[in-house]
């Protein structure tokens, strides 16, 4: 039987790295007055009306049902507790048999940033940290099963050796996928209320881009140095991220307007770059979901 993260019994100093200029920001909105980072104002509005739709979801599946109808969607909300156990558990298992685990000798820079940004939120458990095949692709994610929670990075991140090109870029993102697991978002049970909601339009992706305005205030929170070289790294990639101006980037969140930018925002699970950068650089304001 596989043991439990290391329990953390400090706070590990986080350093940002010389020669990297912080973004332009106003005083910090994303912190509480004692330092730890906040929702976004609309996170738990729009889990209320997740749970709720879920809710109604069941309630009209019970009705038809007992009515003698049965629908595929309706065997698919009823079945919804086992698959979403299922797909946790298959998820978790794949990383464990296929991913490298970060270790103190695997991927050190990766399992130091880890542990420092469990340290930072406060967290009882460091989660545990894989790194998998990117083949090009920047991404990172976090999720859980059981009593365990876990961090995914895409290979690409990380250099030849192991080291990130970048370390305050690569600690704002481990500090995002941790703040997730931090502010609840990889819990089985809230991914059950919201899993009726996720069919619906808006409704589910709204909540996304809310919970992701909150992870970024956890990863803002954990180096806030690293800010302008995630969104270059996401917007870029990690050879041609130092060509990516932050202040640009977040600047033409008020010019590139109209319907189909506001539409490929509104469907997305994740605030459109421009507008994340402009919520990142100005912390007098939450994020623009809608």
């Amino acid at each position: 039987m596989e043991q439990f993260p290391p329990t953390i019994t400090h706070h590990s100093p986080v350093h940002p790295a010389p020669g990297f200029a912080p973004p332009r920001m106003l005083p910090p909105r994303g912190l509480s007055p004692w330092g730890m980072p906040i929702r976004h104002h609309f996170e738990i509005p729009l889990l209320v009306l997740s749970i709720a739709t879920t809710v109604v979801a069941y309630l009209v599946s019970i009705a038809l049902i007992a009515s003698g109808a049965l629908e595929p969607w309706v065997v698919i909300v009823l079945l919804a507790p086992i698959l979403l156990f299922f797909a946790r558990g298959q998820m978790y298992a794949a990383q464990r048999v296929n991913g490298v685990k970060m270790t103190p000798t695997q991927f050190p820079d990766g399992y130091r940033m880890l542990v420092e940004a469990a340290a930072r939120f406060g967290m009882p458990q460091v989660p545990d940290g894989y790194v998998v095949l990117g083949n090009g692709q920047i991404n990172a994610f976090a999720s859980g099963h059981g009593f365990r929670r876990y961090v995914v990075v895409y290979s690409d991140l990380f250099e030849i050796g192991g080291q990130a090109r970048n370390p305050d870029a690569l600690a704002f993102i481990i500090g995002h996928e941790v703040g997730h697991i931090a502010a609840g978002h990889t819990s089985y049970w809230r991914q059950l209320g919201m899993f009726a909601s996720n069919y619906i339009p808006v409704i589910g992706s709204s909540l996304s881009r809310a919970q992701e305005y909150t992870a970024d205030n956890h990863g803002l929170c954990n180096r806030p140095h690293g800010a302008p070289g995630a969104i270059g790294v996401l917007a870029a990639g990690k050879y041609l991220m130092s060509l990516v101006g932050f202040d640009e980037m977040a600047d033409r969140a008020r010019t590139e307007r109209g319907f189909f930018p506001w539409l490929v925002n509104i469907l997305s699970g994740h605030p459109v770059l421009t507008w994340r950068a402009a919520a990142l650089r100005d912390r007098s304001r939450h994020g623009r979901v809608f």
